[in-house]
C-alpha cells in the first residue's frame, strides 16, 4: 500500500509539473522578449532580426528588444544566449556562420551548438550572387569554369575574410567545379568591391543587394545567384545549379534558438509566433529588399535536421580544403 501510494504521489507531482509547463507555454509572453544578435547593429543579420521582432511584437502583444552582443564572429553573443534561463524570455536570431561553420573553424568555441540550445525555427535564406571583373572574357559559369581550367593558377578570387561564408562558398564552387583560384580575403566584400571592379581581383561572391547596383551601373559582371531557386532581386539570373554546376547551392541561413531545456509547448508557441511573422506579406516584402526571402514552414525537429546537414557539409569543406582563420 505505502508503495502504491508513493506511485500516486509522484504521479501527482508529474501531472502538476506537466500543467505548470503547459500554463506557461499558454501564458507567453508576459512581458518584454530580449532577442539576442550575436552581430553588428546595421549588418544583415541584425536588419532581418529588427523587421521580423517589430512584426512578432505587433502579433503578441509585447515588445521584442533587439540587443546587439557582437564579436568574435558571432560566439559572444551566442555563448551569452545560451546561459539564459529556458523560459522564452531570452531567444537568440543567428545564422550559419555560429551554428554551422564557427564549430569547425573555432576549437574552443565557448558553447556547444547541439547541446546548449534548443532549435525553434528555421526563418530564412539569403543567397549570393557571382560577381566578375568586365575585363574576364566569361559570361556565365560554364564559360568561367573553362576558362579556369584553360589558365589554371590564373585567376584569383576576393572573400570577406578567411573562414566566413564567402570564403567557404567560393571554396565549395572551385572543389565541386574542379577548378582553382587564389584566394585574396578582405576585411568585408565593400573592401573588395573597388579591386574587382579594377580588375585587380576576377571573382566575388557577395551579397545579392550589395552586389546587384554594380552589376546595374555596368562596372560588374553578374553570372548566377548561389541559391536553389532564382532570386526575386535578380530574376534574369540563373542559379548556379543551372548555369553550370548542377546541385550546387550554398545560403546564409537565419533561425531562431532558446537555450537548452525549453519546454516543448513553448518551443511550439514560440516557434509559431514568429514563423507566423516572417510569413507576413509586409514581411516578406521587407525581407526581399534586404536580399533574404522567408524559409519554407517548418517544425523546429526539420531546422534542427537541416543545421545537422549544413553543418556536416561546412565541415567537409574546412576539412577538405585546409581552411583556418589564421
Amino acid at each position: 500500500m505505502l508503495f502504491l501510494a508513493n506511485c500516486f504521489r509522484l504521479l501527482g507531482v508529474a501531472s502538476l509539473i506537466a500543467a505548470s509547463a503547459a500554463t506557461q507555454a499558454q501564458a507567453w509572453p508576459e512581458r518584454p522578449v530580449r532577442l539576442v544578435v550575436p552581430f553588428p547593429s546595421g549588418g544583415a543579420t541584425d536588419l532581418v532580426a529588427r523587421v521580423i521582432a517589430q512584426r512578432v511584437s505587433k502579433d503578441i502583444g509585447q515588445q521584442i528588444i533587439v540587443d546587439n552582443k557582437a564579436g568574435a564572429g558571432g560566439t559572444i553573443g551566442s555563448a551569452e544566449a545560451a546561459k539564459a534561463a529556458p523560459d522564452a524570455y531570452t531567444l537568440l536570431l543567428t545564422t550559419s556562420s555560429t551554428h554551422a561553420i564557427s564549430p569547425h573553424l573555432m576549437p574552443k568555441l565557448p558553447y556547444d551548438p547541439l547541446k546548449d540550445f534548443t532549435p525553434v525555427a528555421h526563418l530564412a535564406d539569403a543567397a549570393s550572387v557571382v560577381l566578375v571583373t568586365q575585363s574576364l572574357p566569361v559570361k556565365t559559369v560554364a564559360e568561367l569554369i573553362a576558362h579556369a581550367k584553360k589558365h589554371p593558377g590564373q585567376l584569383n578570387y576576393a572573400s570577406s575574410g578567411n573562414g566566413t561564408i564567402v570564403h567557404l562558398t567560393t571554396e565549395a564552387f572551385k572543389a565541386q567545379a574542379g577548378i582553382f583560384m587564389t584566394h585574396v580575403p578582405y576585411k568585408g566584400t565593400a573592401l573588395a568591391i573597388p579591386d574587382v571592379i579594377s580588375g585587380a581581383v576576377h571573382v566575388l561572391i557577395d551579397a545579392i543587394p550589395s552586389g546587384m547596383p554594380h552589376v546595374k551601373s555596368g562596372r560588374l559582371r553578374a553570372l548566377a545567384v548561389t541559391g536553389e531557386k532564382r532570386s526575386a532581386l535578380a530574376p534574369e539570373l540563373p542559379t548556379v545549379a543551372e548555369a553550370g554546376l548542377p546541385g550546387f547551392s550554398s545560403v546564409t541561413w537565419f533561425g531562431l534558438y532558446a537555450p537548452r531545456g525549453m519546454n516543448p509547448d513553448l518551443v511550439a508557441r514560440v516557434h509559431d509566433a514568429f514563423e507566423k511573422a516572417t510569413h507576413a506579406p509586409d514581411v516578406v516584402e521587407s525581407l526581399a529588399k534586404l536580399g533574404v526571402e522567408a524559409a519554407p514552414k517548418g517544425s523546429p525537429a526539420q531546422f534542427a535536421a537541416m543545421v545537422s546537414a549544413d553543418s556536416q557539409r561546412w565541415a567537409r569543406i574546412i576539412r577538405d580544403r585546409k581552411i583556418t582563420i589564421q
